[in-house]
């Protein structure tokens, strides 16, 4: 390594010029010379040269005082001591006092060149760790700022999958891009009928980026549509004093297709001028912001294919089962299972009482119809009162409550609902002057309730004695009557009315059921 300063403190002219003409300027050493002890003394002082030659006996201030005075300042410069006069105690002296090398007058080149080597060892080694460590300070410096980056851009792609709102992922972009572009303001810009439109927007002023929806009349970012390609313009480019002193665009392609453009620009004249690696940074970012707009169309195309179809199930099938039925199955994210829980329920049937008869002198059109009255009837009362209709058959159906929705009153819906479906029918009958009307059973118990039948047919009901209870004694109800059993009475207390009609033998059960009729309900106050 060549171009140390070497400062020559001598007080011999003869000696200094052999130094310099044949040590120093042949081996490309900068030299600095001095014609006594205390010029080299100052110009050390001033110069912290890499290395001192320095003569012993010199007028106005000697060798050893020299070093004296750097050591008392705590000036670590490595020194060669000179002289014609050195001695053993000398040499102990001026070491103690920091001198690296030590050589006795008349000397050659060769042995000032070595010593001047050796007494350089030690700066040239400092050199080379700081000339180091300053690269790896650098190194540092750009791996922290690669790091910031990709935390920048991971943050990024988590939004991309935690959000799909616009309003709110646009604006984190932006303001990405200019936390890691080192940029004053940014913008999205989203093609919309052939016309730009700014999303997202970051103002020099502004701490973030905000929502925005402004139709734009932007050159640049025009370019940059037309041509699917970046575009980074510095100072010399601009050449507007008034206006950006950097700025920087990328497209947004999905799929070839270049939907928007995300920009940043600085305006300081000490702002910071983009580069290709700001550039390249933005393009990473657009990748995020095309997947992310590109999702949140899917999604809401999905969501309202979905909604769409959800409309069509539920006008569909709520004119078979109960809106909460059909509720409980679009809530599902996966689709139903056979298998059901156990839990308490009241279940309700009816039948149509006189149906028979009157159908057999009736033509067929005018039987239907006159079913489709009675049981649309019976369906709007039963789900009126909060109930899921499990099912028809023929002229009856079949009704539970508290499922799938729990409801603590389901007794007391239970009997409302047998109540009103009486009174429903009764003026159906007066208008119609067909003379029919419905008997109920009402009864309350556990049953296993959920989908039963099989993978390609289930059917949401219930299965236990409570159901059959519930049938024996509607069939066992007079015309408009309704057969309740004990239980019912003594769960409901002193808001029910109804006639104790004793015990009845219900076919298929051993126990004999005690029965009453419903005859009303009081009101709660």
């Amino acid at each position: 390594m060549a171009g140390e300063r070497i400062l020559v403190v001598d007080d011999g002219r003869e000696n200094r010029d052999f130094i310099v003409e044949y040590v120093l300027e042949p081996n490309n050493f900068t030299a600095l010379v001095a014609k006594d002890g205390k010029e080299g003394l100052d110009m050390a002082l001033q110069l912290r040269p890499d290395l001192i030659l320095l003569d012993l006996q010199m007028p106005r201030m000697n060798g050893i005082e020299v070093l004296q005075n750097l050591s008392a300042r705590g000036i670590d410069i490595p020194v060669v001591l000179m002289t014609f006069h050195g001695s053993e105690e000398i040499a102990i002296e001026v070491y103690r006092l920091g001198v690296r090398d030590y050589l006795k007058k008349p000397f050659s080149v060769e042995e000032m060149l070595d010593s001047i080597n050796r007494s350089l060892t030690e700066v040239r080694l400092r050199r080379e760790k700081e000339a180091l460590t300053e690269r790896v300070i650098q190194a540092n410096r750009e791996l922290l700022a690669r790091v910031q980056e990709l935390n920048v851009l991971y943050g990024v792609g988590k939004s991309v999958t935690a959000t799909l709102n616009m309003d709110e992922l646009l604006p984190r972009i932006v303001d990405a891009a200019a936390q890691v572009t080192q940029a004053e303001s940014g913008h999205i810009y989203l093609v919309r009928d052939k016309q730009l439109i700014c999303r997202a927007l970051k103002r020099q002023k502004d701490s973030h980026a905000k929502p925005a929806n402004l139709e734009i009349n932007d050159r640049i970012a025009m370019q940059v549509l037309e041509t699917g390609q970046p575009i980074l313009l510095t100072p010399e480019q601009l050449n507007n004093p008034d206006g950006p002193l950097s700025i920087a665009y990328a497209p947004l392609v999905f799929h070839n297709e270049v939907m928007g453009v995300l920009g940043v620009s600085n305006t300081s004249r000490s702002g910071h001028v983009f580069t290709k690696h700001d550039s390249a940074l933005l393009s990473t970012l657009t990748d995020y912001a095309s997947i992310a707009i590109e999702n949140s169309r899917n999604y809401e195309a999905l969501r309202t294919a979905k909604e769409s179809e959800n409309a069509h199930i539920r006008g569909t099938f709520e004119r078979f089962v109960a809106p909460s039925v059909v509720d409980r199955v679009l809530s599902q994210s996966e689709a139903p299972t056979l298998g059901g829980r156990r839990q308490e329920i009241s279940v309700l049937f009816a039948d149509i009482r006189g149906y028979t008869t009157w159908s057999e002198n009736a033509p067929p059109e005018k039987v239907v119809e006159m079913l489709n009255d009675y049981l649309s009837l019976a369906a709007e009362v039963i789900m009126g009162w909060g109930g899921t209709l499990d099912k028809f058959f023929g002229d009856g159906l079949m009704a539970i409550f508290n499922a799938p929705a729990e409801q603590p009153d389901h007794i007391q819906r239970a009997a409302d609902a047998a109540l009103a479906l009486l009174r429903a029918a009764k003026e159906m009958s007066d208008r119609r002057g067909d003379g029919l009307s419905y008997s109920v059973g009402v009864h309350v118990g556990e049953a296993v309730v959920g989908y039963i039948g099989t993978e390609r047919a289930m059917n949401y009901t219930a299965i236990g004695d409570v159901v059959n209870l519930s049938k024996r004694l509607q069939e066992n109800a007079a015309p408009g009557q309704i057969l309740i059993e004990e239980i019912i009475v003594k769960r409901l207390g002193n808001i029910v009315q109804a006639r104790a009609l004793g015990e009845l033998k219900i076919k298929g059960r051993q126990q004999k059921a005690v029965v009453y009729e419903l005859t009303g309900m009081k009101p709660i106050v």
